[in-house]
């Protein structure tokens, strides 16, 4: 029986991304993804509320564990605040996740919402996580970026 799996929506080829591109997989590896999960496609950005395009935005403080322990926040590059949406969209893929029993995520990296192991801090690509990576570690799931499958 296949498991479920969340997905960044961008690895799938949905045009999901700040700048209305995606990050599609190639063949091969979502070929063996889908053999033995069934993906749950999400975007937290989108599903916080923000728009497609929208400006890129990055971690002012710190990555996405301390944007939850409350020491960071996420700011567009025109210095807007977007830390409640970047929030509510974790919260809504957390929610997906309990209500499905999932258990595993493959992730986009160095996405403020998705990254796995690296993320844009006050304009600089540093180690870290990001907000909904953050929460669902937090919450136990296995975590991978794209290139780790």
């Amino acid at each position: 029986m296949k498991t479920p799996c969340l997905i960044s929506a961008c690895l799938l080829g949905v045009r999901c991304r700040y700048d209305a591109t995606h990050s599609a997989l190639n063949g091969d590896l979502l070929k063996m993804l889908m053999e033995s999960h069934v993906l749950v496609p999400v975007c937290p950005e989108q599903m916080g509320g923000l728009s497609t395009p929208r400006v890129p935005v990055q971690f002012e403080g710190g990555d996405g564990i301390a944007l939850l322990e409350g020491r960071a926040r996420m700011l567009s590059l025109k210095g807007e605040d977007l830390t409640l949406q970047f929030m509510e969209g974790a919260q809504e893929v957390l929610k997906l996740a309990r209500i499905l029993g999932i258990k595993k995520a493959v992730l986009k990296d160095k996405s403020p919402s998705c990254g796995v192991k690296m993320v844009y801090i006050a304009d600089e690509l540093k180690e870290g996580v990001g907000v909904t990576t953050a929460l669902l570690i937090r919450e136990g799931l296995k975590i991978s970026a794209e290139g780790e499958l």
